[in-house]
């Protein structure tokens, strides 16, 4: 891979400490970090902690290290700004052009992708100074992050909440490989994704199910709700994903849990995106006690089929039952057989279901399934077919939601 630059500065916030643990992944993923701190940053985390972590010196003002012109070079230089946390203050003199220490001249000398974190209590948030500072900052080509909701510092909880620091390399990765992956284009815009698989019960201790981690929903979720979204995600099992920040989660078991689910929060929806791995079909009859071995076991199970529920959906909006449903986006996860190959059976599903984009994944060998990286195709009902190159399950999340993005500006 190539060694990218990446400068992660750090504002003077409570949150200041997850900053160790982004930048530990960064240098893990084989680039060259340099922590550019503000002065208050380093009273909840010492110079010290940084430059071990990144291997380099850590200088707060633009007159440390005079010779190298560090506030000037440190942003020509980077191929990535990351700044987590991005305080109020942060934001605002950003905002402002104050290039009144190390950080803030970084950020006016550089050229790069700029990716600001934000960190800071919800009334501060929730401000129309911040809404201001933040809206300013994503017109000039800024990528500033919904923060998460949860607990902050005391007993405060809500938005404003720094999101994971491994969510933030996952999409400091992505603006590395795609600069323009995250435009903020679909303010406005209600998504329902589904992710991860569902488990039909058989007795108390057993299922079956589908293979699936959620990490290809997880990643739709995230990108789409950083790009302005307002996303719900019904998350099935998966495995052990953290929450995408700005998104409300409702979790559920079974196929028939996923389809009350979807029925529930489609009227409101303007894109469905169909990632989940659901069962096609669950026992007939759900045994209350565990079944035991020898005389009590069955010799069959028998199955019954669940609803279609990408069908159902597709159904629905045709009868006007979703009024503001404008893009159904199923998945298709095939193997080739002595009929054809994957793409023949992925465009025979395409026709059945009568959505307006599958996501087409070959499955089997280690491929698609509980794997962080990801190839296939994306057909649309107007017969357009392109290759979504392999790459992070994020990365072609973005390319996914590209697709629904222009579908929806050309009035679907």
């Amino acid at each position: 891979m190539d060694r990218k630059r990446i400068i992660v500065g750090v504002a003077g916030g409570i949150a200041a400490y997850k900053a160790c643990s982004l930048v530990r992944q960064l240098t893990e993923s084989g680039h060259h970090v340099r922590v550019v701190p503000t002065a208050s940053a380093l009273r909840f985390v010492g110079a010290a902690t940084f430059e071990a972590l990144s291997g380099h010196p850590v200088h707060t003002g633009v007159f440390d290290d005079v010779p190298e012109v560090p506030h000037v070079r440190i942003g020509q230089d980077a191929d990535l700004v990351v700044v987590a946390p991005a305080t109020a203050d942060l934001l605002a003199r950003a905002v402002a052009g104050r290039a009144d220490d190390l950080l803030t001249a970084t950020l006016l000398t550089a050229r790069c992708p700029v990716l600001f974190a934000p960190a800071m209590h919800t009334e501060m948030w929730q401000h129309p100074a911040t809404v201001d500072n933040v809206a300013t900052l994503r017109r000039r080509g800024a990528v500033v992050l919904e923060p998460a909701s949860g607990r902050l510092t005391g007993a405060d909880s809500g938005p404003g909440r720094l999101p994971e620091p491994e969510e933030i390399a996952t999409l400091a990765e992505l603006l590395l490989t795609r600069p323009d992956a995250m435009p903020h284009d679909l303010t406005g815009v209600r998504m329902l994704v589904t992710a991860g698989g569902t488990r039909e019960p058989l007795d108390p201790v057993r299922f079956i199910g589908n293979r699936s981690s959620g990490k290809q929903g997880y990643a739709v979720a995230r990108v789409a709700a950083q790009r302005g979204a307002e996303v719900t995600l019904i998350a099935g099992h998966t495995a052990g994903l953290a929450d995408p920040a700005g998104v409300e989660v409702v979790r559920i078991g079974s196929a028939t849990e996923l389809r009350d689910a979807v029925s529930k929060h489609a009227p409101d929806a303007n894109v469905l995106v169909m990632s989940a791995a659901v069962a096609d079909f669950r026992p007939a009859q759900f045994v209350a006690t565990k079944i035991k071995k020898g005389a009590e076991e069955p010799t069959e199970i028998v199955l019954t089929r669940n609803d279609d529920v990408l069908a159902g959906a597709v159904r629905s909006r045709a009868e006007g039952q979703l009024p503001n449903m404008r893009v159904i986006v199923g998945f298709a996860a095939e193997t080739g057989d002595a009929n054809g190959d994957v793409l023949f059976h992925a465009r025979g599903k395409l026709a059945r279901k009568g959505c307006d984009l599958l996501v087409v994944n070959a499955v089997g060998d280690g491929r698609a399934f509980e794997v962080d990286n990801n190839d296939g195709w994306l057909l649309g009902a107007d017969g357009a077919e392109s290759a979504l190159e392999h790459g992070s399950k994020t990365q072609m999340a973005s390319r996914i939601v590209d697709a629904v993005a222009a579908l929806l500006r050309d009035g679907a």
